[in-house]
């Protein structure tokens, strides 16, 4: 299974792509995690300690990498044609709780007009374990799809948009799910986090049905999270006493049932 997700900065995405993945490698998948956001912070969801992030290089950054995929010798020359299956092994990062994670860097459009040698390498490694590995793959996203590339974006299984009951969320997640349909996503939903009361459940489940917009499920506000996040601590600690994370588990159970 290939799940994208994204959604505006502070709604708690990476916090839901930690939590699919770790509930996937419970159920006995092998996982990968790829922090595809501009200012990465998946690591240390996935429990890996300050000190351990810091060293882990993305891969639009690391230099010498970049050089051997795509040298040619000739200043100003690139190869743009190369293989990327040895980059998952040697440069992947075993979390503790059992998730391989990959941290991509700064991915940026087709559009653009960047074929800079780094961008070439993370889009071809963005595709080749969407559309060419048999592990579940979580991609946590920066805000928006047209970076990943219509050729990937086909292949994801689902496009999770994660919201919460501020408007601008709303209005962010909706332009985020309709270019997701665009790009060619089989199946997007809205996620709504970190929902305190009836009232912001409302909010947000009278926008999703005026827009058209399917909600998959309803992560409540857990002040676990809340207290985990400010010591430093992975909330995925908490997974078993947690409503927030139980949610998310639940969120991975229907995701599972909408693609077998």
């Amino acid at each position: 299974m290939k799940v994208a997700v994204s959604g505006k900065g502070g709604v708690g995405k990476t916090l839901v792509s930690a939590g699919l993945a770790y509930a996937l490698a419970r159920k006995g998948f092998k996982t990968i995690a790829i922090d595809a956001d501009p200012s990465p912070n998946l690591a240390l969801t996935l429990g890996l300690s300050p000190e351990e992030s810091r060293r882990i290089v993305p891969i639009s950054e690391n230099k010498a990498l970049i050089e051997s995929k795509t040298g040619t010798g000739y200043s100003g020359v690139y190869r743009l044609t190369f293989t990327v299956d040895d980059i998952v092994r040697d440069y992947s990062v075993r979390t503790p709780f059992n998730v391989n994670l990959i941290v991509m860097g700064t991915i940026r459009s087709p559009g653009s007009g960047c074929t800079c040698p780094a961008n070439a390498v993370v889009r071809s490694l963005l595709h080749h374990l969407v559309v060419e590995r048999d592990e579940a793959v979580i991609v946590d996203m920066e805000a928006g799809v047209e970076h990943v590339g219509r050729g990937t974006a086909q292949h994801v299984d689902h496009m999770i948009v994660v919201v919460n009951a501020n408007l601008k969320s709303l209005e962010i997640g909706r332009h985020i799910h309709d270019l997701a349909v665009k790009a060619g996503m089989r199946r997007v939903s809205v996620v709504a986090n970190k929902i305190e009361n009836e009232t912001q459940q409302a909010v947000v489940e009278s926008y999703a049905l005026e827009h058209g917009l399917k909600i998959l499920n309803v992560i409540p506000y857990d002040a676990k999270i809340a207290e985990a996040e400010l010591r430093g601590e992975t909330p995925l600690k908490y997974a078993s006493e947690s409503t927030a994370m139980k949610a998310i588990e639940t969120l991975c159970e229907r995701l599972l049932m909408e693609n077998a």
